[in-house]
C-alpha cells in the first residue's frame, strides 16, 4: 500500500485527514499556506510508475487548472508529473451527488432541487463543450454539491477534441457509440446527462443490467421507459428533452445548452447566454424560482460501484477497448 502521509506530503499543505482512496489516488482534506481548506488529490506510487495512469493524472491536473467555471470544480494549484504530483481543488463538505442520494435513501429529490442540480451540471457541460472539451464520465459520483448547487468534477477522462483522447466511460452512463468502440463527443456527454436526469427525476437509471453484456444490449437496442410514467410531476417539456438526450444516434440528441435552458426556464428563470468567461458564483443569489411541485416517494438509483462481467469494479472509470484483454 502506498504511503499516505510523510513520504507523499506536498510542500505548502498540511494534511488534516483522509477523505477517500480511489483506484489511482488518495484524497486528503488539507490546509494550504493561507489557511484555506482544500481537497488534495495525490496519486498513488503505483499510479506514478504506470505510464498510462501517470499521463491520465497529469491530464487531469492540467485541465482542472485550465478550466474556470462556477459549475466545474475549481482547481487551485497542482503539479502534473513527478514524485510530488498533486492537484488541490475546492473542498465540498457535502460530498458528491451520490452521497446526497444515499443520504435521502427511499426518497427522490424534490423536483425543484433536482432541476437546479441538473441545470448546474448542464451549465458546466455547456462550458466544456464550447471550449472543445469532452468530460466522458458524467455520473453522480463526479458531481459535487454545496448548498443545493452542483459542480462537475473529476476530469481524469476529459480531453480537448483538438488534441484527441481515448474513449472511456462508466457502463451505466455510456452512450451507445462508446459501446460500439467509436469516439466520444459532446453528444456522448449529453447521453450521460440524460441518464443522470433519469436518476434524479425518475428515481432510477433508464437501463439496468447485471453484466457488461446486459448493459451493452440495453443501451444499444432498448428504449428507456417514458419519464412521465416514472414521475408524472415532471414537466412535459423536460421529459421530452431528457428522452431525446438518450437517442441512440448522437446527431439526434439536443445540445447540453438546450437542456440547461429548459431546466432554467421551468424553474422560472430567464436563461442567459453561456460562455467560457462566465464567472457567476454557484452559491450566489439567483432569481426566485417558480414552485414546480415535489416528487412522490421512490427509491433512488443505487450509487454502488459498477462491475464488469468478471466482477471487476468499474464504477470510477472504464475503458471499453481493454475489456477483452486476456488474463
Amino acid at each position: 500500500m502506498a504511503p499516505m502521509t510523510a513520504d507523499r506530503s506536498i510542500p505548502g499543505y498540511k494534511l488534516l485527514h483522509l477523505l477517500g482512496r480511489g483506484h489511482t489516488s488518495l484524497v486528503h482534506l488539507a490546509q494550504d499556506a493561507r489557511g484555506q481548506q482544500v481537497a488534495l488529490k495525490i496519486p498513488l506510487e503505483e499510479t506514478l510508475r504506470a505510464q498510462e495512469a501517470a499521463e491520465r493524472f497529469g491530464n487531469e491536473v492540467r485541465l482542472t487548472l485550465q478550466f474556470r467555471h462556477p459549475h466545474v470544480v475549481q482547481g487551485y494549484a497542482g503539479t502534473p508529473f513527478g514524485p510530488k504530483a498533486f492537484v488541490a481543488v475546492r473542498y465540498y463538505p457535502e460530498g458528491t451527488l451520490c452521497d446526497l442520494l444515499a443520504a435521502r435513501a427511499g426518497e427522490r429529490l424534490p423536483l425543484e432541487e433536482a432541476l437546479r442540480l441538473l441545470a448546474d451540471v448542464a451549465s458546466g457541460l455547456t462550458y466544456l463543450h464550447r471550449l472543445g472539451a469532452v468530460h466522458q464520465d458524467v455520473k453522480t459520483q463526479n458531481v459535487y454539491v454545496d448548498g443545493g448547487r452542483a459542480a462537475l468534477g473529476d476530469l481524469g477522462s476529459a480531453y480537448l477534441t483538438a488534441q484527441g483522447g481515448q474513449s472511456s466511460g462508466s457502463p451505466y452512463y455510456m452512450a451507445p457509440e462508446i459501446y460500439r468502440g467509436e469516439s466520444s463527443s459532446a453528444a456522448s456527454d449529453v447521453y450521460s446527462l440524460g441518464v443522470l436526469a433519469y436518476e434524479l427525476l425518475g428515481g432510477q437509471r433508464p437501463h439496468q443490467g447485471d453484466t457488461y453484456e446486459d448493459l451493452m444490449a440495453a443501451h444499444l437496442t432498448r428504449f428507456a421507459p417514458p419519464l412521465l410514467r416514472l414521475n408524472p410531476a415532471v414537466p412535459r417539456v423536460v421529459a421530452r428533452l431528457v428522452e431525446l438526450a438518450l437517442a441512440k444516434r448522437p446527431q439526434d440528441r439536443p445540445k447540453a445548452d438546450a437542456l440547461r435552458r429548459t431546466f432554467l426556464a421551468v424553474l422560472g428563470e430567464v436563461p442567459e447566454d453561456e460562455g467560457p468567461e462566465e464567472d457567476a458564483c454557484p452559491g450566489g443569489a439567483a432569481p426566485a424560482p417558480r414552485q414546480v411541485g415535489r416528487h412522490g416517494q421512490s427509491a433512488p438509483a443505487p450509487c454502488s460501484p459498477e462491475t464488469s462481467p468478471t466482477g471487476e469494479k468499474v464504477g470510477s472509470r472504464w475503458n471499453p477497448f481493454r475489456r477483452r484483454k486476456s488474463s
